[in-house]
């Protein structure tokens, strides 16, 4: 069979991920967990078999003979090492790959060893490791992606699996939130004569979920002059929290934009925490901007929350930010207010961690390493939250670490 429909894995795999990375999969597709990058530098001329000499000759019996190399690639637990390096103005410099099919723990061992290396031939040189790929995360990616595409061309799905229709589901939901001048906001919003004005990100994707795609997010107390401009020219309403917030929030609304309808969430619950059937009930019997301010003046004014309402409260709110997350591979930085300051990859929190400011909390669909809760701590965080958690060590004492589970544990 020949075009499209006669490429198998490998070369789909390849179209969509990248032909470097893809040639090293191709080569061990059924077999490769990792694949270790490292870059080498040498002062001198060397060429590929004096590395490949020294990473064996150098390594051997440092680590025993459970991962000796040699024994490791005559088992396929280790593929053919491979070496791209070139030489100019007498020194040489290059990148090492080395597919690897043991564990994690055992790859990063074989990582470490390469580091250890300190000559190439009559050469002194240094290597050193960059990352450690994980190819079924690349393989994992493209059978989102793919799928996708196919869900896409189909008039009807019928899917075996929920978990993997809800991953599917879920990023065809994120894809849909737009930007509009820097607000998170739905696709409709720019063509729409109406739109509805809520407090945050999660609150628009909430909305997305119930088909509503003309709502825009103002993300903060203090109104964005985008959005005051859209409220002159459309029918404008404000759906907002059901707490004290939400008051504040529709006072500011009313100095500085032209609300024309209210709607509220239910007496100390968020929008995004509503149901579809709420949410249309809400939308439903919204009332004329005028009647709501004279309602909420109405209301007696509320004491300080106690501490374990805050923290209530608290939990609520990353409960439904993990929820959100969940099968994205996607992380979200909140503020003291636990607003989403940032959203990233996954495999860029580290990065992202390291340079934020005024974080209060970090919610991704990952795991909890001693690494992240350490950047954690020295940045003040007061809350990380993931799927799951993995530690060598007692977390620091000013962070509370949760997953879904500890969160549901503490709501009951």
């Amino acid at each position: 069979m020949e075009g499209k429909e006669g490429k198998d894995i490998e070369d789909l795999i390849a179209e969509k991920i990248g032909q470097r990375e893809a040639l090293s999969m191709k080569e061990d597709i059924g077999t490769t967990k990792y694949l270790i990058h490292a870059k080498i530098e040498a002062n001198g001329v060397v060429e590929r078999p004096d590395v490949v000499g020294a990473i064996f000759g150098q390594t051997e019996g440092l680590l025993g003979d459970a991962l000796d190399l040699r024994e490791l690639l005559k088992s396929s637990r280790i593929a053919r090492i491979k070496v791209d390096i070139s030489s100019a103005h007498g020194k040489s410099s290059g990148s090492i790959i080395i597919p690897s099919s043991l564990d994690k723990v055992e790859t990063a061992i074989i990582a470490a060893a390469l580091e250890t290396i300190d000559r190439v031939g009559p050469c002194e040189a240094t290597i050193k490791v960059e990352r450690i790929e994980d190819v079924r995360g690349a393989k994992r990616k493209f059978v989102v992606d793919r799928a996708k595409e196919i869900l896409g061309q189909m008039e009807a799905v019928a899917t075996e699996s929920q978990e993997i229709s809800e991953m599917v589901k879920e990023h065809i939901r994120v894809d849909e939130i737009s930007d509009y001048e820097g607000l998170p906001a739905g696709p409709g919003v720019k063509d729409s004569d109406a739109i509805i004005i809520v407090e945050g990100r999660a609150d628009v994707l909430t909305l997305l979920r119930c088909g509503i795609r003309n709502a825009i997010a103002i993300e903060g107390t203090s109104v964005p002059k985008a959005v005051i401009d859209l409220s002159r020219n459309k029918t404008t309403t404000a759906f907002l929290d059901g707490d004290r917030g939400g008051d504040l929030i529709l006072k500011e609304l009313m100095q500085v934009a032209e609300i024309d309808f209210v709607a509220r969430a239910p007496p100390g619950k968020m929008v995004e925490e509503m149901t579809r059937k709420e949410i249309v009930k809400a939308l439903r019997n919204k009332v004329p901007a005028d009647q709501a301010v004279i309602e909420t003046k109405g209301k007696p004014e509320e004491a300080t929350p106690a501490p374990e309402n805050r923290e209530e409260n608290n939990l609520a709110k990353l409960n439904a930010a993990i929820n959100d997350l969940r099968g994205t591979l996607r992380a979200r930085l909140l503020d003291a207010g636990l607003n989403t300051k940032e959203e990233v990859q996954v495999r860029n929190l580290v990065e992202s961690l390291s340079r934020a400011e005024g974080v209060s909390a970090v919610v991704f669909d990952g795991v909890v390493t001693q690494k992240i809760a350490d950047i954690a701590a020295d940045k003040n965080i007061k809350y990380i939250v993931g799927m799951r958690v993995r530690l060598d060590r007692a977390p620091p004492a000013n962070i509370k670490i949760l997953t879904p589970d500890d969160m549901r544990r503490r709501q009951r």
